[in-house]
């Protein structure tokens, strides 16, 4: 069985994070991903680290797996014809320079649209494509009031672990392409697919812009706990943490029910979602007592039987025990790279691409041959 994307040809300008994520996944439904990088250093990412594997950085292999390379310097004249060439062979194009450089090398969209009508153009940045400002990670994750609403009560903002600003844009502009692709099946036109980061972040807020823009409730922290649900957060036990999520009143019966006190359910001050949430103080304190008397592992046991959904905090590798991981070549040769999978799975087509993360430059006979040769 073909995978989804398969015949659909992506030239990458992007680099570093958003538009690599992209694109790793675009190559992991089936598409054929040309990633131009910078003669002699690459896309940035290939210098990221420590850690390295071999000399290879483990945050490049991350993100690039599925991809050839070519080395394009586009301040070079005859290499900028090289990528219009490409370019005019492309189903999409992805790029995330800061607005106005691909203008300005004569590779924006205007400049390939008028090459290729139906082609797919889509833009990476922080701000969107009229706005000339760079946009990293760090900065948009602040700007787009996550980190205000993260952390304990107490303390100050706290920015996401992953590079969420980033990962989440990356997923935005896959979808953006993806519904510029089914519009062109039937029309045959062409789109400009515009995904700025900040609107990204914003979006995540949901039910907390929902309620500040109307009911007037403005979000804070509250560490791993939920504003609008109780119990339904992070607890300690003896011997570590775990997450409890209560979601309804029924629920809630059993939660009480499982660690000894079934009155609960009948407290006027627990009764409902509702008046737990305006007692969650008491009501926590009551919790975090009686959870602490035994181990995590316990718990989860009594209360996955019990009906109630509960779950350990695991460690990084805990978390990579759990899905089948896919392997694939080393870049610098011998043993083999390890990634997480495409997130999804679509009929019993594969959940990753079968190329490893090219070395830099490595297919730029292949490709010139694959996609120039009947221009």
């Amino acid at each position: 069985m073909k995978a989804a994307l398969t015949g659909i040809r992506v030239l990458d300008f992007s680099r570093v994070l958003a538009g690599p994520f992209a694109t790793m996944h675009l190559a992991d439904l089936g598409a054929d991903v040309v990633k131009v990088e910078r003669p002699g250093t690459g896309d940035d990412t290939r210098s990221f680290g420590p850690p390295f594997s071999k000399g290879v950085s483990t945050y490049f292999m991350a993100i690039n797996r599925g991809k050839r390379s070519i080395s394009l310097d586009l301040k070079s004249e005859s290499d900028r014809a090289v990528a219009l060439k490409l370019a005019a062979q492309a189903d999409v194009i992805i790029e995330n320079f800061r607005p106005g450089v691909m203008e300005r090398l004569g590779l924006g969209p205007e400049d390939l649209h008028a090459v290729k009508p139906s082609l797919i153009y889509c833009s990476i940045s922080g701000f969107g494509r009229g706005v000339e400002r760079a946009g990293y990670d760090l900065v948009i994750q602040g700007m787009g009031g996550i980190p205000s609403i993260t952390g304990d009560p107490d303390g100050g903002p706290a920015k996401c672990g992953a590079s969420i600003a980033d990962l989440v844009t990356g997923l935005y502009a896959t979808q953006g392409i993806l519904a510029a692709l089914q519009r062109r099946s039937r029309t045959g036109e062409g789109a400009v697919v515009d995904v700025p980061m900040l609107d990204g972040q914003v979006a995540l807020l949901t039910y907390h812009a929902s309620g500040l823009l109307n009911a007037g409730v403005a979000p804070r922290r509250l560490g791993n706990h939920h504003p609008s649900i109780h119990p339904y957060g992070t607890y300690e036990a003896s011997d570590g943490h775990m997450t409890i999520a209560v979601g309804n009143d029924a629920l809630f019966g059993k939660f009480s029910a499982a660690l000894g006190h079934p009155e609960w359910a009948a407290d006027t001050r627990f009764a409902t979602n509702a008046v737990r949430v305006e007692h969650r103080g008491v009501l926590e304190r009551l919790i975090q007592a009686i959870l602490v008397t035994n181990t995590v592992d316990y718990w989860c046991e009594l209360l996955l039987q019990a009906g109630v959904p509960a779950g350990p905090i695991n460690t990084v590798g805990q978390a990579l025990d759990m899905v089948d991981l896919v392997e694939h070549p080393h870049p610098a040769g011998g043993g083999t790279v390890k990634s997480a999978p495409l997130p999804y799975r679509i009929d019993d087509t594969p959940r990753a691409a079968a190329l490893p993360p090219p070395k830099l430059g490595a297919h730029a006979d292949a490709v010139i041959a694959d996609w120039l040769s009947g221009e």
